[in-house]
């Protein structure tokens, strides 16, 4: 496969992740498909998980993908991208890309580790899970301290979980789109129309 044709394969791939990112963040603002929490949230009380606000799959896995996507994607096409140098401007895209879905990941990580904030039995708002040696992830048995948002552990891991997957994969095509762009850059985007003989 020539370099402009995976540009433009990846470019494509990329595409739905980033939307695929940015709609699961904006999920996360509303567990319990609720917006009484975030409007608590916005009032100074403590409802939403710090990851949330970071916007990780909204600002890393979305916008910081999708401008490269749509770079990416151009230059895969014939035209005025589809030549060295804008292979070599996709690999400074691609690297943004990459720090976007680095950001992403590492976010999604970090509310899996720390969980949900809830309200927990004895009537406090709090990460119950945060500071616990017990790996409340794998143990369903202990999602039940959380009292609200109603299911919240679930939610919050279904979507984190979403999240870094999704970052993952553009980690690796933003990855690729960087080694694809350097060939492209050495060789040219082989783009143009073979000569019938």
């Amino acid at each position: 496969m020539c370099t402009g044709k995976c540009a433009k394969f990846i470019g494509i791939s990329l595409y739905p992740l980033a939307l695929l990112s940015i709609i699961c963040n904006i999920f996360l603002f509303f567990p319990d498909f609720k917006t009484i929490y975030s409007k608590e949230e916005a009032e100074g009380l403590y409802r939403l998980t710090d990851e949330i606000i970071y916007m990780g799959g909204v600002v890393g896995g979305g916008i910081l993908v999708l401008i490269p996507a749509i770079h990416i994607h151009s230059t895969g096409r014939q035209g005025c991208c589809a030549n060295r140098c804008g292979m070599f401007l996709s690999i400074i895209f691609s690297a943004i890309g990459v720090a976007g879905a680095l950001y992403s990941g590492v976010i999604a990580v970090f509310a899996l580790i720390n969980g949900p904030v809830c309200l927990t039995e004895d009537g406090q708002w709090s990460r119950p899970f945060m500071n616990s040696t017990e790996n409340y992830i794998g143990n369903s048995d202990i999602w039940d301290t959380c009292e609200k948002p109603e299911n919240v552990v679930e939610f919050n891991i279904s979507l984190f979980v979403t999240l870094l997957v999704a970052a993952c994969l553009e980690l690796l095509l933003c990855g690729f789109q960087v080694l694809n762009g350097l060939f492209g850059c050495i060789c040219g985007t082989c783009n143009h129309k073979e000569e019938v003989a």
